[in-house]
């Protein structure tokens, strides 16, 4: 279990990593991803499927926050 959390924070770090100054949106994803990850990985005790789609929920949830925050 705890391996997966830190799979999900290394690809959420690789993924804004690459830019050097990363937008509200692209915080927004990564950080939805990773509590997104880590709620459905505790919420499905333990499932990888709940994981994944933990984490791309909350990838999408943080992507759309981080896009209205981009836009005030």
């Amino acid at each position: 279990m705890r391996t997966m959390h830190y799979a999900i924070l290394a690809l959420a770090l690789l993924a804004t990593g690459c830019s050097h100054h990363p937008s509200r949106q692209d915080i927004g994803t990564a950080t939805g991803a990773v509590v997104g990850g880590i709620v459905g990985n505790s919420v499905t005790g333990g499932s990888t499927a709940g994981t994944v789609v933990g984490a791309g929920a909350g990838a999408l949830l943080g992507s759309d926050i981080g896009k209205k925050l981009d836009r005030k």
